[in-house]
């Protein structure tokens, strides 16, 4: 095999922008041979500004009769694990859309089928291009925060209007979605937070459903979670407030980096602060720092995944987003739904996966699918929306 010829099932925002991206000639080794959408028109006018580009109504046909060798998968999160195992099936290596689906029982079936293919599994966690955040996790992962004892984000910018919600039918309902802001928006940031930081042990979580829009899921959420060494986290997280915020604090005993406004901050103590609390005879002590400060060009976001992903299917080039690092970031999520919809309760991981599928089945029978849609933006490329906001 010497190029990817990708097809994209679901060419709404997202999927509309790979298609652009690609078909620029942004993306080395990959062209685009087949788009797939169950919406006639979104075809139709796929087919009149790419007429050499396959086009198909079901996606089945496109694995089945296409001229490719992968897939993206950009259709709403319930489909993904669906589509991704039948394109396993035909044999096609896959990029899925984050998340990985909406409960983590269908993912963990996804992974199975990625695995059982041996075909390359991506997922579209485009912030670990961030230089930040890979720097960030460069430093906690070689000890020089020594043990970490706190992290704290508050991540209040991913902003939308009742406008955004009113775009599509299956928008912000659980039958349509499966959630809201921790499974939409924020999966990018419960990844990087895992990423860095590594998987709680337990979380205990306060959802707020409609609190800013008219919608039946939450808009705003707050987790605090409890890690094995003793360690907590809190991860604060809205679409309700503008202007937002974007800040990641770790404490560890050896310092503390922070992350804002485009900048990484380091503080790194000559000694383990647990050293010097025990081991010190005065009371007040102003232990002596080593400060530093990071700056990262402009991640390349989407299309340095396409691009990994093509290299690793190419060149058997090492994932940057491997599709089976989709299940922590979903179980934080659905551990956090679990602990509002049980009373608040603490939610020890691994979780029963049965009872949250049971919850989330009841709700989506009560959901309400919108019948007002509005007026959807024709701005559909792939632009500073989809970069690290700070």
């Amino acid at each position: 095999m010497n190029e990817v010829k990708v097809g994209i099932i679901g060419i709404g925002n997202m999927g509309y922008a790979h298609l652009q991206t690609v078909t620029a000639g942004n993306i080395p080794d990959m062209t685009v041979t087949a788009v797939c959408d169950i919406n006639p028109e979104r075809l139709k006018a796929a087919n009149a500004e790419y007429p050499d580009i396959a086009a198909f109504g079901d996606y089945t046909d496109l694995l089945k009769n296409s001229d490719t060798n992968a897939v993206i998968i950009a259709v709403p999160h319930p489909l993904h694990a669906k589509i991704a195992i039948e394109a396993f099936k035909y044999g096609k290596h896959v990029l899925v859309e984050k998340p990985l689906d909406i409960t983590v029982s269908a993912a963990e079936d996804l992974c199975a089928a990625a695995e059982k293919s041996g075909k390359v599994f991506a997922i579209m966690f485009n912030q670990r291009t961030n230089g930040l955040f890979r720097k960030a996790r460069e430093i906690v992962k070689c000890g020089e925060l020594g043990e970490i004892k706190r992290s704290v984000w508050i991540i209040t910018n991913w902003y939308r209007t009742q406008s955004y919600y009113d775009s599509s039918k299956w928008r912000a309902t659980w039958a349509g979605e499966g959630g809201g802001v921790l499974l939409n928006q924020a999966p990018h940031n419960l990844d990087i937070w895992q990423w860095i930081c590594g998987m709680p042990s337990a979380v205990t979580a306060f959802c707020s459903v409609g609190k800013f829009h008219n919608i039946e899921v939450e808009d705003e959420a707050t987790i605090y979670a409890e890690y094995e060494n003793g360690a907590t986290g809190v991860f604060i997280t809205s679409t309700g407030d503008c202007p937002g915020t974007n800040r990641l604090e770790i404490t560890g005993t050896r310092g503390k980096l922070v992350l804002e406004n485009g900048i990484l901050k380091l503080w790194k103590l000559n000694e383990d602060e647990r050293d010097i609390c025990r081991n010190s005879v005065e009371g007040f002590v102003e232990p002596e720092t080593e400060y530093s400060e990071f700056t990262a060009e402009k991640e390349e976001a989407h299309a340095g995944i396409l691009k990994n992903f093509a290299g690793a299917i190419l060149y058997g080039e090492e994932l940057l987003s491997p599709g089976y690092d989709g299940i922590n970031e979903l179980t934080i999520s659905n551990a956090a739904y679990l602990s509002e919809w049980t009373g608040n309760k603490k939610v020890t991981l691994p979780f029963d996966t049965a009872e949250f599928d049971r919850l989330l089945k009841e709700k989506q029978i009560s959901s309400e699918i919108k019948e007002k849609i509005v007026k959807k933006s024709t701005d559909k490329s792939c632009g500073k929306r989809w970069q690290v906001n700070w």
